[in-house]
């Protein structure tokens, strides 16, 4: 649902596993001359995955995977990274989203962190993260945009979303994002 943020993560070198149920390809990132030495050159606390030192350098790779049967998924996700994961950024259903993060769980490396995207609107005000032990920021995605009153645009809530990565990747605490208004002001 997020082609955008995929595309911004294998730009910065990461390799990306894309569980989903239809296959939408993403376009590879053109290698320009230094780029090795300006990956070497990262902020702090940008962890891309060790599966790129591996010689899997940065890429997407879908695996098809339900939200249904959880570990079935996370035991495709896990084959396709090779490896723990530095990052999850997750958005998931609802009804799904306890059962698949937590079989997700044991493919992230200790004290990785993680970027969960709900729906606002919700039954609780402050909703709290559904993996505990990793940092998380949460990213509450409204139904109406900030800018005029019309629907959240894509490209707002993958800015959003590219927002709390860039905080996650960066070692930052634990924080509540919200994007947009969870339903129109009736005034």
């Amino acid at each position: 649902m997020l082609p955008e943020v995929v595309e911004a993560l294998v730009a910065e070198g990461w390799h990306v596993v894309l569980p989903s149920r239809r296959y939408s390809p993403i376009a590879e990132p053109e290698t320009k001359p230094g780029i090795a030495a300006l990956r070497k050159l990262r902020p702090r606390g940008n962890r891309p995955t060790a599966n790129g030192a591996k010689g899997r350098g940065p890429r997407a790779i879908w695996v098809e995977a339900h939200w249904d049967r959880p570990r079935e998924l996370a035991g495709k996700a896990g084959s396709a990274l090779g490896g723990p994961a530095d990052l999850l950024v997750a958005w998931v259903h609802e009804q799904y989203r306890r059962s698949v993060l937590g079989a997700c769980e044991r493919l992230l490396a200790p004290g990785a962190p993680v970027v969960e995207v709900r729906g606002a609107g919700g039954p609780q005000d402050h909703p709290e993260p559904v993996l505990a032990a990793h940092p998380t920021q949460l990213v509450l995605v409204g139904a109406i945009s900030e800018v005029g009153d019309r629907p959240m645009g894509h490209a707002e809530v993958s800015q959003g979303v590219l927002e709390a990565v860039s905080r996650a990747a960066a070692g930052r605490p634990a924080s509540l994002h919200q994007l947009g208004q969870s339903r129109p002001l009736v005034l």
